[in-house]
């Protein structure tokens, strides 16, 4: 199942001019940073080792000058932002689920790395204020990363702990998710939602019976849920 898609297109290496150019973007948000947030993060980290040090404090500043909404000079990165797609090599990056596994489906074969770089900051500076934020946060995380393109890497930008998993469920429909690790057949108020969360979270505990290996993971996964539909109301 595709969770967010960042398509771009960007100038031959042969090409006089460096350009690069958005095309079509599905990249979810809520809760923030979301799989949007993740994918971004995703072609950022994937591509830094191949960006030109020198351009690293350039990169950094475009993304906070971004984030604010302020106006940018062009080129930057050595490239040009245009919308003219004219000329142009398309290259498409995806972030897939199957189940609770997450992974990354990138284009990498074509174009410069900057270029890749340059579309997940752009297309970033593209959504709201709100979680323009967050998701720029994940961009600049990403720029450190160096480690491989797996599970670690979307722990690693989603600030989950290793205890914890990215759920894909959990974050395609939030509320839904949590009605079902609360045990709830449907949303109801505060209180009800209070009471649920501790019963079940006595429940989970070592000292009244539940699983010691599981226990961290499961008050876990009750603590989000409740998060989730405390924030809802």
């Amino acid at each position: 199942m595709i969770l967010a898609e960042l398509e771009l297109f960007h100038s031959r290496p042969i090409a006089p001019t460096r350009r690069v150019a958005l095309g079509h973007l599905d990249l979810p948000v809520d809760p923030a940073p979301g799989f949007g947030g993740l994918l971004l993060g995703g072609v950022v980290a994937a591509h830094m080792s191949g960006l030109d040090p020198d351009l690293f404090d350039d990169l950094h500043t475009l993304t906070v000058q971004l984030e604010r909404g302020q106006r940018v000079p062009q080129p930057r990165l050595r490239h040009r932002l245009q919308h003219d797609r004219v000329g142009l090599q398309r290259s498409v990056h995806r972030l897939v689920g199957a189940g609770e596994r997450l992974s990354f489906e990138l284009e990498g074969e074509k174009g410069s790395p900057a270029q890749h770089i340059l579309a997940a900051v752009y297309a970033a500076a593209l959504l709201p204020m709100g979680p323009r934020t967050p998701v720029m946060q994940v961009i600049r995380k990403a720029m450190r990363w160096a480690g491989a393109m797996d599970h670690s890497l979307v722990t690693y930008l989603s600030g989950l702990t290793k205890d914890q998993a990215w759920s894909v469920p959990g974050n395609a429909d939030p509320v839904n998710w949590a009605l079902g690790v609360l045990e709830l057949p449907t949303r109801t108020n505060r209180r009800v939602v209070q009471r649920r969360f501790r019963d079940l979270v006595r429940r989970a505990h070592p000292d009244h019976g539940g699983d010691s290996l599981a226990a961290a993971a499961r008050i876990a996964e009750l603590t989000e849920a409740r998060r989730v539909l405390l924030q809802a109301h």
